[in-house]
């Protein structure tokens, strides 16, 4: 059985995780759930950045277990890409959603519905027991409403309408499985599933 402990405490996040990379006999388990505590400073200023210092943090703190990090976040064009990688903490310590949601909604006030394009990104930083490294992205366009819908997901979900819903439909009132199957995290897991299945050094191959 190989154990890959993943960068966080968040059961839903855990779930989605190991629903998309369920290959045989894997097993993931929170920091938690390993007993575990790992809190490094996100200090990087990208997304791989971040998600590298997480997993690394967790890959040591396990004692060399494969480790999954993610770092992902909001991307408005009008606003230089902010809130970017600060995007849990946009409005201040400590992390609150509402808060979060209206400084955007104030940052964008005066500002058209053609130029409230944006994406939500993921990355994954996938480290395996060897130290050998993945780095997968995912992302997800769309354009920031003016007014919170909907009462499903997090963040900035209620805000977020998604291209591919052609703009009609919020992040939050969608059901999961619809969120996951066009997500920026679905699709970075997507993007790390196909990577990791071309080697079979990854998969423990007995030939490989």
């Amino acid at each position: 059985m190989k154990t890959v402990v993943l960068a966080t405490n968040n059961a839903h996040k855990a779930a989605e995780i190991a629903t998309a990379l369920d290959f045989p006999g894997w097993e993931f388990r929170t920091l938690r759930e390993l007993g575990l505590e790992s809190d490094p400073e996100e200090l990087a200023d990208s997304f791989e950045g971040n998600a590298r210092i997480k997993a690394r943090a967790a890959h040591e703190v396990s004692g060399g277990l494969a480790s999954l990090a993610d770092d992902s976040g909001l991307e408005v064009d009008a606003l230089d890409g902010a809130p970017g990688v600060r995007s849990a903490r946009f409005a201040g310590e400590p992390c609150d959603d509402f808060a979060n949601n209206q400084k955007l909604l104030a940052a964008l006030a005066d500002m058209p519905d053609g130029e409230r394009t944006a994406r939500f990104v993921s990355t994954l930083v996938f480290i395996n027991e060897d130290g050998t490294e993945t780095v997968a992205r995912g992302t997800i366009g769309g354009c920031i409403g003016r007014e919170e819908q909907g009462e499903g997901g997090f963040g900035y979900d209620p805000l977020f309408f998604p291209d591919v819903f052609g703009g009609k439909r919020t992040l939050a009132e969608v059901s999961q499985g619809e969120k996951n199957a066009v997500s920026h995290r679905g699709n970075a897991l997507r993007d790390l599933r196909e990577q990791l299945e071309a080697s079979l050094h990854f998969l423990g191959d007995p030939e490989g």
